[in-house]
């Protein structure tokens, strides 16, 4: 006689647990797969996330490690695709609509259950930046992501015969990811994919939309131009950037009514159009080796202080260890998909399965009083992918998922100086200039002042 303890609990239950609470509230009816598909829309998204956490070599291999769990999760589902060419071709044609619904339910989630860090100063703030992903040198990637970069002048000829050993390397495709960071829960909110040389501007426009009104944006000076802050003043977004030495602002044009650190953005291109200056407040600060100088739309004080400014520009360097968690962690400086269209497959659902990990780790750990910045994400995505693992084996005491996450946390001893002649390494590139400050002359606060009363003409029509 089988004698079997009915009390075991397994640790495919932890996953079904996790998995019913990330795509809880979705809508699957606006999304109708054909009657003799073997795939539902859920168990498409369930089976994209788990290949997404799956720590196997290949994609392929992923993809047979999932299926193995998706058919233990599933007793109704008795037949899945075996083929993962298959696989791969139907979430090709249904990306788009499930990222669509998986993005705007956890977009709501983080709102509902993250409300403790959900506003940073009393606004919330999100920072911006890009970064490149390596792809495999094959003749998709080629056609579809090499970008070849011309040299603007050649200095010597050491230049050249390092330009020439050099060409290989800086030629091979690449993927531009520009991510939007919400700076209070450390997570990813909405991305744009492109070829290397993408415009992270043009990235930034695009993600306008799906930011709440009254957002603040924070980025480094490569994001700063007059068409853009317009555009995210216009949006009803605020804005705080880096200047250098390549933005020219103005003061004392008289356009509005001037306070301590009033500066103008108004290229002369844009004034011969007849279009507006935008008014700015300039922050200047020092971190004991150069100053930093920072611009935003906020111009009361009261709302936002300088202190405030500078430390919500601070935590902007958050997205860059997002970023190293992305390439080194979860193991995407390089990804593995050799056709074009496969390679964005594989970093939206890499995106995504970081984010909903993230996202479910996040809110077991702020049970235990856990802040954002205590969460180890190497210790959950271990925790993830142990259970992955162990699917079918009993859970042990005090090892469930949700318990291996609310212990996910980063170490607390203080590491020892490790300062020595190759070790931190140089950064090569100047850091940015100070911005070129120039009082409005007579003819600029002539054409400001006859720009004001059309728009309050335009403004009251």
């Amino acid at each position: 006689m089988l004698h079997r303890d009915t009390q075991v609990r397994l640790n495919i239950v932890c996953l079904r647990q996790c998995l019913r609470w990330l795509l809880a509230g979705i809508c699957w009816r606006t999304i109708r797969f054909r009657n003799d598909c073997s795939w539902t829309p859920r168990s498409l998204m369930a089976a994209a996330l788990l290949w997404a956490w799956s720590d196997e070599q290949t994609l392929t291999e992923r993809f047979f490690v999932v299926r193995k769990i998706l058919l233990c999760l599933d007793k109704e589902q008795q037949q899945l695709a075996t083929s993962y060419q298959a696989f791969i071709k139907i979430l090709r044609r249904w990306t788009k609509p499930l990222a669509a619904l998986l993005q705007s339910v956890l977009q709501q989630r983080m709102q509902a259950t993250l409300t403790d860090c959900w506003l940073t100063a009393g606004y919330l703030v999100f920072a911006v930046d890009g970064s490149r992903l390596e792809l495999p040198r094959t003749r998709s990637h080629e056609q579809a992501y090499s970008t070849i970069r011309h040299a603007r002048r050649v200095k010597n000829s050491r230049y050249k015969r390092r330009q020439a050993k050099d060409a290989k390397k800086v030629n091979s495709p690449q993927l531009w990811l520009t991510t939007m960071w919400h700076i209070g829960t450390g997570l990813p909110w909405d991305w744009r994919v492109g070829p290397g040389d993408s415009s992270e501007r043009v990235h930034l426009r695009e993600m306008l939309t799906s930011l709440p009104a009254g957002a603040l944006i924070t980025a480094d000076g490569g994001f700063m131009g007059y068409e853009g802050l317009q555009a995210i003043i216009k949006s009803g977004r605020h804005v705080l950037l880096r200047v250098g030495a390549n933005v020219r602002l103005l003061k004392q044009l008289g356009y509005v009514r001037e306070w301590t650190g009033t500066v103008y953005l108004w290229p002369d291109r844009e004034s011969k159009r007849g279009n507006e200056p935008l008014v700015l407040r300039l922050v200047v600060a020092t971190d004991g080796k150069q100053p930093v100088y920072l611009v935003t739309n906020i111009l009361s004080r009261r709302e936002l202080s300088d202190k405030q400014v500078i430390a919500l520009y601070a935590r902007r360097w958050g997205i860059e260890l997002f970023y190293r968690h992305l390439k080194q962690t979860f193991h995407r400086r390089k990804l593995l998909s050799r056709e074009a269209e496969n390679a964005k497959l594989e970093i939206t659902w890499s995106l995504f399965g970081l984010w909903a990990m993230s996202l479910f780790a996040l809110v077991e750990a702020m049970k235990q009083g856990i802040t954002p910045a205590k969460l180890s994400f190497a210790k959950l995505l271990l925790a993830f992918r142990r259970t992955m693992r162990d699917y079918l084996h009993p859970t042990e005491k005090n090892e469930r998922l949700c318990e291996r996450l609310r212990q996910a946390i980063i170490d607390s001893y203080k590491r020892a100086n490790k300062t020595s002649r190759n070790y931190p390494r140089k950064k090569q590139a100047k850091p940015p200039g100070v911005p070129q400050l120039l009082t409005a002359t007579k003819t600029q606060a002539l054409r400001a002042k006859q720009i004001k009363p059309v728009l309050r003409k335009g403004l009251t029509a």
